[in-house]
């Protein structure tokens, strides 16, 4: 059986590492992924990013009432990848995003796999109990015989205690944490 292995880098924006809604622990995982990024690029594996992607109509749309902080603007600072992992990236393919989870990586995923590979996904970035979890679910429903790794020390979540709770929530689903 072919195998076909994803790493999926998570929204590894500025405003999740440094900006309007970074932490220090977001900060500390930068050099950590960049490295992973480029060590499942050198081993051949496919490797994909995703951007929250939000408009500046923001703070008019439902996630903007519930979480009234405007981040990922399309084109501002805040919106770009981190540098560290933009040059990791190289020519990987860019998911963006309107919320959490990406229905839209799923599909393009779908498109691209073949009926008998066994399929690998591992999960990095930010942030774990928002966006993390929420693509790692997508992913379960949608491939439910695939292995789904989420890499804890790639990801940084709001608060220490809402990282830890994701990462329980996603043993619960049978998702492997590392």
């Amino acid at each position: 059986m072919k195998e076909k292995r994803y790493l999926i880098a998570v929204d590894l924006q500025n405003d999740f590492i440094d900006g309007s809604l970074g932490t220090p622990e977001a900060q500390q995982i930068v050099q950590k992924a960049a490295e992973k990024i480029i060590a499942r690029r050198d081993a051949g594996d496919t490797v994909i990013a995703t951007m929250d992607t939000h408009e500046s109509d923001y703070m008019t749309t439902r996630e903007g009432r519930f979480l009234p902080v405007p981040h990922c603007i399309r084109g501002t600072k805040g919106w770009e990848l981190n540098p560290d992992i933009q040059k990791a990236l190289g020519d990987s393919v860019i998911v963006e995003k309107p919320t959490f989870g990406s229905v839209d990586l799923v599909k393009m995923i779908e498109g691209s796999i073949e009926p008998d590979e066994k399929l690998t996904f591992e999960l990095i970035g930010l942030c774990t109990d928002i966006c993390v979890v929420s693509n790692a679910l997508l992913l379960k429903a949608a491939f439910p015989e695939a292995d789904l790794i989420v890499d804890s020390a790639c990801c940084a979540g709001v608060t220490k205690e809402k990282h830890l709770a994701a990462l329980e929530t996603m043993r619960s689903c049978q998702i492997e944490v590392h």
